[in-house]
Formats: structure tokens, C-alpha cells, sequence
């Protein structure tokens, strides 16, 4: 071990003054364990280090064929190797110039011994959360109701809350946010998405009983739906479609009423009428879509943003179904099937199906200056490929 004099004579051999230096003098060493493989570093912003400081824990998540991500409690972090030509050394005990006594003798010298060292460290990056494996796994085996045959077996892929934290690349309150968006409920423990026809099935229930019954759509109340619709299909649904299409309160007496989203039940009821058409002449779909909702609902073109694209350019003008959650999560790959779809797009047309792409403070436009090149075409401003389609 190094003592006072040998310090002093580095110093001199290095020309410093010891005079601008702190009097306390760390002498470093090489432990017998000291490995590159044995650490990692983590750079943490801030209120990283204030969620670990607090007790609570950040998870890596990621399957063998995907890219780790960290997720904190309510966010997720892309994780990407930084190399520094600098190598970090791992201190166990060090103290910074900030924690030592500058009055401490000129002759105090600390020994330290290294741990480890590493040439880089992980650096993260905030990211959307990867969510659209979350509907494709409720997809496998969606609910069918409760006489289905599939449902009865034992075979079908079963999801529980703790299963979805574990194959989801997103935190634990993105998730669970995720699952209300989807419409997904628990049945019996395991998270399910209702089969398309069945869902409808339901929502038909209730839209007749409405109609049945003379109800304001922004008054319907939940113990009538239920006494009323209970034997035909299980309450647990009839009270799920509620939550799906409507918005839950109680009134002054204490009894729980729903006020029925118009815009949602109308693009329920044109993803019904447009799943089995390849094209739809708009001006056809229009009428038999405002005559298959309820009565004083209204049906407009805007209530199906982000599901069903209207051909312009076509005599006469058609509609067909394009929904964004089909689309592919990679922004590059997402234009490129859309570009493939049609060659030139407007900003209105395209921004349903490329919002979801913007991460934190990112705009619509800023994608698209990245990822298309804009012409004017008819006075009109419009978007197409940087990179040929093939």
C-alpha cells in the first residue's frame, strides 16, 4: 500500500500542485474479483432513481426474440448499449469530493479496492409502450358467451393479470389502461376480448330494450337492464357492454344509470355492416348505417376515424375497412403498409392511422416529415413515400 511520500512524489512526477488539491488521497487497487462480466450499469433519470430510492422496483421486460425495455410503474424505457471510451470503475465505500472533509489531516489516505469496471453502461430512452401483442393474445381465444362449445373445453389460451405483466413489454398502469381501452374483461379470473358477433349480439340487447322501453340514451338505468336481459345472456356481460358503450353514474337517489356513447355504438355498428364487404359504395353505406342504429342516434363519417378509409378517387366514391389496430407497431413498417394501401395521402386521412405512433411531445407532423415527402396535388397538400414500395 502507497503512504504519504509516494503520494507526494506521483504528485510532483505529474506536476500538481498539491495545494489545489483536497488532502484526502484515494489509492485504488484491483480486488481479486474484479470482473467486467460480473456488473452492469444503469443510467437513470432522476425520477427513476427517486421510484428505487422509494422502495419500489423497475422491471426489464422482454422475451428472447424482443428488445428489453424497463418499465417503471407507470412507464416504459427503451434500453440501448452506450460505450465510453473512459472505463467506469465500481468503488465499493467511495466517497465523492463533496462527501470528504476538507479539514481532514493532509496525511489521511483511503484504500480503496475495485469491484469491477465497464466500458459501457445501459442508457434509457422513453418509448411507447408495446401493447399490440396484448390484443393479439386476447385474440387467440376470444369469448364467444357462455354456451360456447370452445369455452367449455380446456384448451383454450387463459391470460391472468400476472401473465399479461410477464409478456407485455409496457408497465404495469399502461397495461391495465390498455385492457379498459380494448374492452376486455375477466371472466372467471382470466382477461377475455368478446367474439365480434357475440359483442354485438349484446349491445343489440340492450339498444332494443332502450328503444322497447322510450329511454333517454343519457338515462338507462342498470337494475331494469339487468332484471330485464338476465335471462337471455349472463348479467356480468349485460353490465360489461353497459361499461363498454356508456358511462357509468349515480343519480341523487343512488341508483346507477349509463349515458350510451352515440359515437361509439354508430362505429360499432358500421364495423358490423363493413366486415364483410370488400368496398362499400359510400353513399349506399351511408343510408343503411343510419338506418341500423338506434332512433335518435346520428351517423357521420368522423365517428370512424382509425377504422374505415373513404375512397375519393373512385366513381362512384366507396368506403372499406381499415382498422389501425391491424397495422404493424414499427413506424417504418406502419407507412410502408399504409403507402402500400394507396400511394398518396392527405394529412386528414392519414393522421388516424399514425397518431398512435407519436411518442412523448412528438406531433403528426414531425412523423411525417420523417418518414414521407409531401407534393401539392390539385391544390391539395399530400404525403407519399420516401422509399420505393414493393
Amino acid at each position: 500500500m502507497r503512504n504519504r511520500a509516494e503520494v507526494d512524489a506521483t504528485l510532483q512526477t505529474a506536476k500538481l500542485n498539491p495545494a489545489e488539491l483536497l488532502p484526502v488521497v484515494h489509492c485504488l487497487s484491483f480486488g481479486p474479483q474484479a470482473s467486467a462480466a460480473e456488473c452492469r450499469l444503469l443510467q437513470l433519470e432522476p425520477g427513476l432513481c427517486a421510484e428505487l430510492e422509494a422502495g419500489r422496483s423497475l422491471v426489464i421486460r422482454g422475451e428472447k426474440d424482443e428488445q428489453a425495455v424497463l418499465c417503471s410503474k407507470d412507464k416504459t424505457y427503451d434500453m440501448k448499449i452506450a460505450d465510453t471510451s473512459n472505463m467506469l470503475l465500481f468503488i465499493p465505500g467511495c466517497k465523492t469530493p463533496e462527501q470528504l472533509n476538507v479539514d481532514q489531516p493532509s496525511c489521511n489516505i483511503i484504500h480503496s479496492q475495485i469491484a469491477g469496471f465497464s466500458n459501457n453502461y445501459w442508457e434509457l430512452r422513453r418509448c411507447r409502450p408495446k401493447l399490440k401483442k396484448l390484443r393479439k393474445l386476447l385474440m387467440e381465444d376470444p369469448y364467444e358467451g357462455p354456451d360456447s362449445r370452445k369455452d367449455q373445453s380446456l384448451t383454450f389460451s387463459k391470460y391472468t393479470t400476472e401473465d399479461l405483466f410477464s409478456l407485455i413489454q409496457a408497465s404495469e398502469e399502461e397495461i391495465l389502461h390498455q385492457l379498459q381501452v380494448i374492452d376486455a374483461c375477466k371472466i372467471e379470473g382470466y382477461w377475455r376480448i368478446l367474439e365480434f358477433d357475440y359483442e354485438m349480439k349484446l349491445l343489440n340487447h340492450v339498444t332494443q330494450l332502450i328503444d322497447s322501453e322510450s329511454w333517454s340514451l343519457s338515462k338507462v338505468p342498470l337494475r331494469t337492464c339487468l332484471e330485464e336481459l338476465g335471462s337471455l345472456e349472463p348479467t356480468e356481460m349485460i353490465e360489461h357492454i353497459l361499461l363498454s358503450y356508456g358511462r357509468k353514474y349515480i343519480d341523487d337517489a343512488g341508483d346507477v344509470y349509463f349515458e350510451m356513447h352515440e359515437d361509439k355504438i354508430c362505429r360499432a355498428i358500421a364495423q358490423m355492416l363493413l366486415q364483410n364487404a370488400v368496398k362499400f359504395n359510400l353513399s349506399e353505406f351511408q343510408e343503411v348505417w343510419q338506418q341500423s342504429v338506434p332512433e335518435g342516434m346520428t351517423t357521420r363519417l368522423n365517428q370512424l376515424k382509425g377504422l374505415a378509409l373513404v375512397d375519393k378517387s373512385s366513381r362512384p366514391e366507396t368506403i372499406f375497412l381499415l382498422k389501425v389496430e391491424d397495422l404493424p407497431e414499427d413506424n417504418q413498417e406502419r407507412f410502408n403498409s399504409l403507402f402500400s394501401i394507396r400511394e398518396k395521402w392527405t394529412e386528414e386521412d392519414i393522421t388516424p392511422y399514425i397518431q398512435d405512433l407519436c411518442a412523448e411531445k412528438q406531433t403528426v407532423g414531425a412523423l411525417l416529415t420523417k418518414y414521407a415527402r409531401s407534393s401539392m396535388q390539385n391544390g391539395v397538400k399530400v404525403y407519399n413515400s420516401r422509399r420505393p414500395i414493393s
